[in-house]
């Protein structure tokens, strides 16, 4: 599932690419993946609405359309926002043609992402029932120490909750753990201030890095111009369970008991 880094790569593409752009017509090929709205009344709301930025919140895309509301995308599996190129128009499930003749698709093989239409009081509602930012340079340590010192659920567990802080997910709080020394099952509870400083100062140095890398693809996501992002090859933990951990030689390994989803970590380095 494209996390922060991924969409954060698709938002700031979009956002260079059509800020000002006027959509012309719009095409609903899938209408199961709209939320707050249905074809109909999108079609209407947007039609020769001016794009006045694309940003991201959490993991969605966030496309500001003025006095027409606000198209909040959020992937999840196997969406992708594609600017031109051919995607397969089976999978192609929302168009909007701009006027410039360009294309903006949301594509989607699974349809498990959602495209949802806010006003300004639905994103506003929207947007508070998410946590800060990670990046956000008023998430101090001394906050995020007491956002995961404030509950007895696993760290890891923590980290992935969008409502405690927002974008992380899964591929990220396995390698701020490693990098980080810190067990996943770790109580957020039982944390001392100086773990919990060092787990900020990773998590945010990941995050970072993985931005300039354009994010991660195993074998779903794309960015706005159907390019991979390259930070698979950086990975310390996620996706290498049975492998030598990197740092001390020890087998890493890997159990799906915390959500459901798969944590990675070294039983030697993270205590």
């Amino acid at each position: 599932m494209p996390e922060l880094p991924e969409t954060e790569t698709i938002a700031r593409d979009l956002d260079a690419a059509i800020r000002g752009a006027r959509v012309g017509a719009i095409d609903v090929a899938r209408a199961d993946v709209l939320r707050a709205i249905d074809a109909h009344a999108l079609t209407g709301r947007l039609t020769g609405a001016t794009i006045a930025g694309v940003s991201r919140r959490a993991k969605s895309i966030v496309i500001d359309l003025g006095e027409a509301g606000r198209l909040v995308v959020t992937p999840r599996f196997t969406g992708a926002l594609l600017l031109d190129g051919t995607p397969d128009p089976r999978y192609s499930c929302l168009t909007l043609d701009l006027t410039d003749g360009r294309r903006l698709r949301y594509h989607d093989v699974r349809r498990l992402g959602t495209v949802a239409h806010l006003d300004a009081p639905g994103f506003a509602q929207w947007d508070g029932s998410l946590g800060p930012e990670p990046l956000d340079p008023a998430l101090t340590p001394e906050h995020f120490t007491d956002l995961l010192r404030a509950s007895t659920r696993a760290v890891k567990t923590l980290l992935m909750d969008q409502r405690r802080l927002a974008g992380v997910g899964n591929i990220y709080a396995n390698e701020a753990l490693w990098h980080a020394r810190i067990r996943p099952t770790t109580r957020g509870a039982r944390l001392t201030r100086a773990a919990a400083h060092r787990l900020f100062d990773a998590l945010q140095t990941i995050l970072r890095d993985s931005i300039a890398l354009r994010g991660t693809t195993f074998r779903d996501f794309r960015d706005a111009y159907g390019g991979r992002g390259g930070y698979a090859e950086r990975l310390a933990a996620y996706g290498r369970g049975g492998l030598p951990c990197s740092r001390c030689g020890t087998t890493l390994r890997t159990t799906h008991a915390l959500e459901g989803r798969q944590t990675v970590w070294c039983p030697a380095c993270q205590r």
